[in-house]
């Protein structure tokens, strides 16, 4: 028989290594977690040369963006008309339509249908669309005077048959410029409260969003969209902008004034354009309508211009090559870069549709586009637009269940420390890579040429150039202040670190 120490010597070493295998699965196991949770904790995120972690943010920064990211998960739940968002990590989701959704668009490239589902990163995008809140979205002489080599390279691209690749002669690319480049910005951040984009979707017939649309404080349309009576009830006769493509702005006399006759002269006569203006000019149209060409000018465009009471310019911030974002975002950014509260009509974003429509032509083939409708939902969802549609006009707009302003602010700031690590705590001047300086006592001059007809030499089409800054809107003038009297322009496309900021003297402008 064993004695006593002999048993117990057998016990302990039985034990051992029961306790070892048991101590290694508990190791094994916690390190799968570990590493499970590190991916959405602990995640390190590639941002160029930088990295960024999750624990680098304190616990209020976690909270914020959590909270921001549930409240988008229930907004999109709600509003998104069967769209559901699934979150992946503290930024990532997926926006997923129901199951059954015809997709009916074939991509021939890749052989495929179009997704029903969509991957974002809700905190590239927060920070991607509340840096237009500060933007100008008008190309001015001075950004192109605080741009490297702006007038000779980058003024070259924002004209057409130039003749040469950069502008050796910068006298000669003025001449094409000067027609439509104000000295800074004609328009400010927050100078309208409500601003309504309205797009050209023939869902706009199946309700009558006309007086709610006139009712806004400003209305931006799209390229040859018309507005009469005829549509009044359905897109309303308001008309203050209108963002168009090329092709459009070669229509911009029809555009503008809506006169047959008028316009009949001026293509057979047009050198006799004055007397035009003695018929029915300004009963179809408006002498005050905005119009901003989205890409470049060119002569032809410059001589209508010059022929016109309209204010012209171009717009500042685009991608100039093929595949560059649609004329309705950019019409967003535009409204963003100006207004409080952007509501947008006429855009595609109800489940159903089978044909490619416009509201003033004839039905033709085309697809459900189910990647816009979930980013116009998502673009809802983290408060920068508000959208108006007919399945939507069926219920109450109250709006509660989109994130409140103070918790935008919130979750902006901690996606911004997230995503720039120490660069995040610049402040508001942090993605300004150019700087620039306009001379307090010299505005610059305003748009225009000496050729230019007595109409638009008699008429107010500088009128948004030469307004004084008292006059415009408390709230315009306060941000100015806020922001030091600094303008904010992109240099090329979505880059968030790639802004030129051309300082103005707060105190000049009274």
């Amino acid at each position: 028989m064993r004695s006593r120490s002999q048993f117990q010597s057998h016990k302990k070493s039985t034990l051992l290594p029961l306790v070892c295998a048991a101590a290694f699965f508990s190791l094994l196991l916690f390190g799968i977690q570990s590493s499970f949770f590190s991916g959405r904790i602990n995640r390190k995120i590639d941002l160029g040369k930088e990295k960024v972690q999750v624990s680098d943010l304190s616990p209020q920064e976690l909270r914020n963006l959590a909270e921001f990211q549930t409240r988008v998960q229930q907004c999109v739940a709600n509003r998104g008309l069967g769209l559901t968002a699934h979150l992946v990590d503290l930024c990532k989701l997926t926006l997923k339509f129901p199951e059954g959704t015809n997709s009916t668009w074939y991509n021939e490239q890749f052989k495929v249908f179009e997704p029903l589902e969509y991957h974002y990163d809700i905190c590239d995008a927060i920070l991607l669309w509340e840096q237009y809140r500060n933007m100008t979205t008008v190309l001015t002489r001075e950004y192109l005077d605080a741009r490297p080599d702006g007038w000779l390279d980058y003024a070259a691209k924002r004209i057409a048959q130039l003749g040469a690749d950069k502008c050796y002669n910068r006298t000669l690319c003025e001449e094409h410029l000067n027609v439509l480049l104000p000295a800074k910005p004609p328009f400010h951040p927050r100078q309208f409260r409500t601003c309504a984009v309205v797009g050209n979707s023939g869902d706009l017939l199946k309700t009558e969003f006309g007086e709610e649309i006139d009712s806004h404080d400003a209305v931006i349309r799209d390229n040859e969209a018309p507005v009469n009576e005829k549509y009044a009830k359905y897109v309303g006769l308001k008309r203050d902008f209108r963002l168009v493509v090329r092709g459009a702005a070669r229509n911009m006399i029809k555009i503008l004034k809506g006169s047959s006759e008028c316009l009949s002269i001026l293509m057979l006569l047009i050198k006799f354009w004055n007397a035009c203006f003695g018929c029915s000019y300004g009963v179809f149209g408006s002498d005050d309508e905005v119009l901003i060409i989205k890409s470049v000018t060119h002569k032809d465009f410059n001589d209508m211009i010059k022929s016109i009471p309209n204010p012209v310019y171009l717009f500042q911030g685009i991608v100039l090559r093929r595949g560059a974002k649609g004329t309705g975002m950019k019409s967003i950014e535009l409204a963003l870069s100006m207004c409080d509260i952007v509501d947008i009509y006429g855009f595609t974003v109800d489940p159903g549709y089978t044909e490619w429509t416009r509201y003033f032509s004839t039905p033709r083939k085309g697809h459900n586009p189910l990647q816009g409708r979930a980013y116009y939902q998502l673009l809802e969802c983290l408060g920068v637009i508000r959208i108006h549609s007919p399945m939507r006009a069926k219920r109450k707009q109250d709006w509660s269940d989109v994130p409140s302003r103070e918790m935008i602010n919130r979750a902006h700031a901690a996606a911004l420390h997230f995503k720039r690590g120490p660069d995040g705590q610049l402040g508001q001047f942090g993605s300004c890579k150019v700087w620039g300086n306009v001379d307090p006592d010299n505005g610059g001059p305003i748009s225009g040429s000496s050729d230019m007809s007595d109409v638009r030499k008699h008429s107010n089409y500088s009128k948004w150039e030469t307004m004084p800054f008292k006059s415009i809107r408390k709230e315009a003038q306060d941000h100015f202040k806020q922001m030091e009297g600094v303008s904010m322009y992109k240099i090329d496309g979505n880059k968030l670190d790639d802004l030129v900021c051309v300082r103005h003297s707060v105190n000049s402008k009274g």
